[in-house]
């Protein structure tokens, strides 16, 4: 009765004080006790022998391997002497592999750990025999009979071959790392690890090299052993608990572990070395990457070292012990154990700290029943408040009361507060989950459906694509050929949209006060597909279907879904679309050449049908298709048609050419006959003359010339267009170009004192030109120019690059009389001047400009003439720039 009093005035004592402080003082004492005296023995009396446990297991593993790697190591020498005794009695040769093959299988049979035993020598021949168990082996040969191919077969152990071999192309073994590591060493040596040619692991060969008496070389015979038989070796020996194995070289690389891990990885299809510090075993990777930073990447460690570092937080204890003893051998032994492992070392030790534990725990017990009694009763109430709280369908309220503990108190009245508003918000949740319910089960159907028809639509996309694709690709579309290709379009199109009918249509147009007018349709082709026919020859009358007619011109595509009702095609229904029990159509319009030529008629039987618009995107594109096989013909028709007026243009052309040269050679010579009576009268051989007869006499010399200069230009004309002359291009300086031609006209230019000059950048690298024609295209400019400008007027030449220096521009600049720009389309057209009101119609042929362009042109240039009434006028010539070396 004291007792329940005395603890109920301790616990009244501690009314208010917040639960943390309690807590946190009793488990603070509880947790000092303990863990401060279990450390202080565990610390003190387990290091030191844990320490000495694992340096002796790390050296005892680390001398192990040591020994198993140099027993393993040595067979290979023992093999290799064994077989050089041989040689050396006679009983073998190496030029003479023919008679090694059984020796070396009886050989594999005495010595099991060598996994192949080859030889080769200077004549490219190589043998090799690896076992692979008591009864099978495997034979690789190259040699002159194999065409130096190495040929891998399966052998019994009588050296029957018991499978059909595999090849390898051009195999010479002198270039293998075994060979060349024997020949490098001129004495018996390990290779370094490499690839075979025959199958994706790593080798380790062996070597010896046969010298004959003078020393020449003769062969090597060879050992070759997996790395996986040294993995396999390593696994053999135990390290602690956890502990691990593994060989790396000083590269880093690792040659083998006692784990399961190969020393390789495959790279499309090939063996690739792994890099320890790339080990997929945890252990190995933090390993390497610790020795790497230890040792600067291996190269530094010393032969023995003990080391420990930390991994995954916990201590893990390494042995790193050089291979002693072999030839080209550079390995490393790392003995890695986990300080884990030597736990049950302590073991007496640990007994010691049980007791104090447990008189630390009894204390911890005692004030945690205590102060688990305090506020076990208050937690309780909590948690049968809060099922009631999970559960509102019960009805209950979640009230909870405490009393005693100051948080405890709060945490009720919150809890109270928090379970009522719960209970509300839970109704309201259930009912709006229910409606959330039946909206998701409607919008899943809804989404269901939807995908369902996008999956429909998809494939018929995929199809109607297959077609157009076919159709892009076929010969009948694009050679023109009408009858095929209709056939093909036409049936392809109602296989891909599933109609019974599909026909092309095509107007029959004449000509009527010049309009052309749409009068009747005509099939061209019609397909059944039912039936599987084809057949022509149906009409309809514009004047027996006016509204049908009407809408196929209104409309690009009508679409029909129900013909019964649709008042476009009622005309039809009891004559055509009844009678053949066509419900549905679809007619889309063929368009060639800016007009409407046709339509593609689509007809539905039986069963009404709505037309999605993939399948209305699809009927365009097969009108589309219906149109360029008639453009196709069409142009091949005009192309025809263009090639025959072509030839006829030729006959004709070559015509006037005959008919000018000779008209022009008959008016030369009585021409030219004139001209010398003329000047021999002007000379008074025959008389004297008068003034007035002399005059006449000059005019009658100067229309001569004129038209001596006619004939001479038309020639000129009429070989240019009949491509007679032939350019003789050669460099040439565009200044002295310039400065040439300026020199032509001076004379001219001095008559009326108009300023000649010319403006052109330094240092123009030349151009290739005919320097003599285009001379004649700048004199002919420039005389033009000093024609048509007044008295004290200006004329020059602009010479300008583009920016690219692939063509060059010559401008002939006057600021003479001008003309309209309406008149600018006449300079170049042969025997036309233009006339103005200061000049009226001037004097000269009218082919100077042709004979211009025509040069230009010859050229791969052009020519272009800008112009204003009464401030002058720009011929510019564009001409290719070609520099000198390009």
């Amino acid at each position: 009765m004291n007792k329940n009093t005395g603890q109920g005035g301790v616990f009244s004592l501690l009314k208010g004080v917040p639960l943390s402080y309690i807590l946190v003082a009793l488990f603070v004492l509880q947790i000092s006790l303990a863990v401060g005296l279990t450390a202080y023995l565990s610390i003190s009396n387990g290091q030191k022998a844990v320490y000495e446990v694992a340096s002796e297991l790390r050296r005892e593993v680390a001398n192990g391997v040591q020994q198993n790697l140099q027993t393993y190591l040595s067979t290979p020498r023992q093999v290799l002497r064994s077989n050089q005794n041989i040689i050396d009695m006679g009983l073998l040769k190496i030029e003479n592999l023919a008679t090694w093959e059984p020796y070396l299988i009886e050989q594999l049979k005495i010595f099991p750990d060598a996994l192949a035993l080859t030889a080769s020598n200077e004549q490219q021949e190589y043998l090799a025999v690896e076992k692979l168990n008591d009864r099978q082996f495997l034979l690789r040969k190259a040699s002159k009979s194999t065409g130096y191919d190495l040929y891998t077969y399966r052998i019994d152990s009588q050296g029957q071959r018991t499978q059909l071999p595999e090849v390898v192309k051009n195999y010479d073994a002198r270039s293998r790392p075994d060979y060349q590591a024997a020949v490098n060493a001129r004495k018996f040596s390990f290779s370094q690890i490499f690839v075979p040619l025959t199958e994706p692991t790593l080798l380790i060969s062996a070597s010896l090299p046969i010298y004959n008496s003078q020393g020449e070389l003769l062969g090597v015979n060879s050992t070759l052993t997996h790395l996986s038989e040294i993995g396999d070796l390593l696994q053999n020996i135990k390290v602690g608990k956890s502990g691990q194995i593994f060989i790396i070289e000083r590269s880093g690389l690792l040659v083998a572990s006692s784990t399961t891990e190969e020393a390789f990885r495959l790279q499309n299809g090939k063996p690739i070395r792994l890099a320890a510090s790339q080990s997929g075993n945890s252990l190995t990777q933090a390993t390497a990457k610790y020795l790497a930073t230890k040792f600067s990447n291996f190269e530094s460690g010393q032969s023995l070292q003990q080391l420990d570092f930390s991994f995954d937080g916990k201590r893990q204890f390494l042995e790193v012990r050089q291979l002693q003893g072999e030839p080209n051998i550079n390995w490393l032994i790392v003995v890695a154990v986990p300080e884990a492992d030597f736990i049950g070392q302590i073991d007496r030790n640990i007994q010691t700290t049980i007791f104090v534990c447990l008189g630390a725990l009894g204390l911890a017990t005692i004030l945690g029943i205590v102060t688990a009694r305090w506020i076990t009763q208050p937690i309780l109430d909590f948690s049968r408040a809060t099922k009631d709280l999970a559960d509102f369908t019960n009805g209950k309220d979640s009230v909870v009361k405490v009393q005693g503990i100051k948080e405890l108190d709060v945490l009720g009245e919150s809890f109270n507060e928090m379970a009522q508003q719960l209970r509300k918000t839970f109704t309201g949740l259930t009912t709006k989950n229910e409606e959330l319910e039946l909206q998701v089960k409607q919008q899943t159907q809804e989404l269901q459906q939807e995908i369902q028809e996008r999956i429909n639509s998809e494939q018929k996309l995929s199809q109607h694509s297959r077609v157009l694709a076919e159709l892009a690709n076929h010969k009948a579309v694009f050679e023109g050929n009408l009858e095929t290709a209709f056939k093909v379009i036409t049936e392809k199109a109602a296989n891909a949209l599933e109609v019974e009918r599909v026909g092309v249509w095509l107007f029959n147009s004449k000509t009527d006060g010049g309009l052309r007018q749409r009068t009747k349709l005509q099939c061209i082709n019609l397909y059944e597909r039912s039936k599987q026919r084809h057949s022509a020859g149906l009409e309809r009358n514009l004047a027996d279907y006016p509204i049908y007619f009407k809408a196929l011109a209104a409309a690009r595509t009508i679409t029909v879904t129900d013909t019964r009702t649709d008042p476009r095609v009622q005309e039809l229904w009891n004559e055509l679309l009844e009678p053949n029990n066509i419900v549905s159509l679809i007619d889309t319009d063929l368009w060639v050449g800016g007009e409407v030529v046709g339509t593609v008629l689509y007809e539905q039987i039986g069963i009404k049908r709505t037309w999605e618009l993939s399948e209305q995107n699809f009927v365009s594109s097969i009108a589309q298709f219906v149109a360029l096989t008639l453009e196709v013909c069409d142009r091949k028709r005009a192309e025809s048609a263009l090639s025959e007026a072509k030839e006829v243009a030729e006959m004709a052309n070559r015509a006037k050419s005959i008919f000018l040269k000779n008209i022009s050679d008959e008016l030369r010579t009585p021409l030219n006959s004139i001209l010398e009576i003329t000047q021999s009268l002007q000379d008074g051989v025959y008389s004297l003359l008068s003034e007035e007869q002399r005059q006449s006499l000059n005019i009658l010399e100067s229309s001569g010339k004129n038209l001596l200069e006619l004939i001479k230009q038309i020639l000129d004309l009429t070989d240019i267009e009949s491509s007679k002359i032939e350019l003789q291009l050669a460099t040439t300086s565009i200044r002295g170009l310039c400065d040439s031609s300026l020199s032509f006209v001076k004379h001219l230019a001095f008559q009326k004192n108009i300023d000649l000059s010319i403006q052109i950048p330094e240092e123009l690298e030349p151009i290739q030109v005919d320097e003599r024609r285009i001379r004649q295209v700048f004199i002919n400019l420039l005389t033009n120019a000093i024609k048509f400008t007044k008295e004290g007027g200006k004329v020059w030449i602009e010479v300008q690059p583009n920016s690219t220096n692939k063509y060059i521009f010559f401008s002939v600049v006057d600021t003479g009389i001008g003309m309209l720009s309406d008149d600018l389309f006449k300079l170049f057209q042969p025997f036309m001047q233009v006339e103005n009101s200061s000049t009226g119609r001037s004097t000269g042929t009218g082919l100077g400009l042709v004979m211009v362009q025509k040069i230009v042109e010859l050229h791969g240039g052009t020519v272009h003439a800008e112009s204003q009434l009464g401030k002058g006028s720009r011929f510019t010539v564009k001409l290719p720039w070609k520099k000198v070396g390009e």
